[in-house]
């Protein structure tokens, strides 16, 4: 399984020092959309192995992390390219809506 947990503590290595781009999954265990996506972004980080980081925030347990990001709803995927943050899909979205949102993201 190729999916990071982030916390605060890992937060700044994994992310902000990351060379590569993470796509970052602000979830929770009671948000049904959420359930729906987690077997999704599991998918596209097998898929997406050495070229993007997948990682994970339970906002109920890292709420000063969602709050940086601004999060309002979930799930949101928040992408962060050289420690900024690039883009975000706030809703459950396809796998393949997904992959091209990924691959035009690699393009740029």
């Amino acid at each position: 399984m190729a999916v990071t947990h982030l916390n605060k503590e890992n937060f700044s290595k994994e992310v902000e020092q990351s060379d590569q781009p993470v796509i970052i999954d602000f979830w929770a265990e009671w948000c049904g959309p959420c359930r729906m996506m987690g077997p999704v972004f599991e998918e596209l980080s097998n898929d997406y192995e050495g070229k993007v980081k997948f990682a994970k925030i339970n906002v109920d347990e890292e709420p000063d992390l969602a709050g940086r990001f601004a999060v309002q709803g979930i799930p949101s995927l928040v992408v962060v390219k050289d420690g900024n943050e690039v883009d975000r899909i706030v809703g459950f979205a396809p796998k393949e809506a997904l992959k091209d949102k990924i691959d035009s993201i690699l393009g740029a």
